[in-house]
């Protein structure tokens, strides 16, 4: 008898043994989240199928990996799947990213993967970034289970319909926002779902990362002008109640010391600072420092 083979090494009787698809995370916003093995993995396969070519060579450039990338998004997923497939059968690893995250939430990917489970290929995960787990875990919400709702309907009935069933869900909920219908989503979730407290992440681990908590009221008068930047959310556990007001005010008071120190005293430019910092209106802010007597 011969020797025993190593664990996990698979024979392949006349023909290639497949290669590895890796379902890769990468950054949500700072490169730096890139996890050491993704980055190994992402210089070592034959191709990284990606949503958009130019951003995710924005990210290995700035690794220094010159490994080929084709786009697989949810437009051409379908038609690219034969060309994938072709690769991973014969014998070459492919990796898969999307712009930010983890492929397959929220995001495409799992019509690759079903297809590449389907042709016997090996589907490994490289976990990492993920917005969901990350401002869960900045929320203060400690509930053991949470729903992930992705995104809520585009159209406003649609929208409150769903909102309406989920009001007796007992757990926390993480869901994903577009800029353009944050305020009406906040309008419905405070009509809807009434005092639970939400905290509100925009553009995570990023410069300007901004995490705001309060009533859907509060987080929506704290909205400057213009928002921009992605945008997720954390709806508390039934019985969570927003903090009072005055609460919600003092957590604007660190910010308006450190703003009004960098600024050298000068008080209107660390009324923008602060501002811009915490993601609210100036007016807003001022009169929350007014409320606390900070603002003179």
């Amino acid at each position: 008898m011969g020797l025993p083979l190593p664990a996990g090494l698979e024979i392949v009787i006349g023909r290639r043994v497949p290669g590895t698809l890796y379902v890769a995370a990468t950054p949500i916003g700072n490169l730096e989240d890139l996890a050491p093995r993704a980055l190994r993995v992402l210089s070592s396969v034959a191709c990284v199928a990606c949503e958009d070519t130019r951003r995710t060579r924005k990210l290995l450039d700035r690794f220094g990996v010159r490994t080929t990338t084709l786009s697989c998004h949810k437009f051409n997923e379908r038609e690219r799947l034969d060309r994938v497939l072709a690769i991973l059968l014969d014998g070459r690893d492919v990796a898969l990213v999307s712009d930010g995250g983890t492929p397959g939430i929220s995001d495409p990917g799992a019509l690759l993967v079903r297809a590449a489970l389907a042709q016997g290929v090996r589907v490994s995960p490289l976990p990492g970034a993920s917005a969901p787990a990350a401002l869960l875990s900045a929320s203060g919400e400690t509930s053991s289970r949470f729903l992930f709702e992705g995104f809520l309907p585009h159209r406003a009935g649609e929208r409150r319909r769903r909102l309406r069933e989920l009001r007796d869900f007992a757990d926390p909920i993480v869901m994903f926002e577009s800029p353009r219908r944050i305020r009406e989503t906040l309008k419905d979730l405070g009509e809807i779902l009434e005092h639970r407290e939400i905290v509100l992440g925009r553009e995570l681990t990023k410069i300007h990362e901004t995490i705001v908590r309060g009533t859907p009221q509060q987080v929506l008068e704290s909205l400057g002008e213009r928002v921009l930047g992605e945008i997720a959310l954390v709806v508390a556990a039934a019985g969570r109640r927003a903090a009072p007001r005055d609460a919600a005010a003092a957590r604007v008071v660190e910010p308006w010391k450190e703003s009004l120190e960098r600024s050298g005293g000068d008080r209107r430019e660390a009324l923008k600072d602060c501002a811009r910092r915490l993601g609210m209106k100036r007016a807003e802010l001022y009169r929350l420092l007014a409320e606390l007597g900070e603002a003179d």
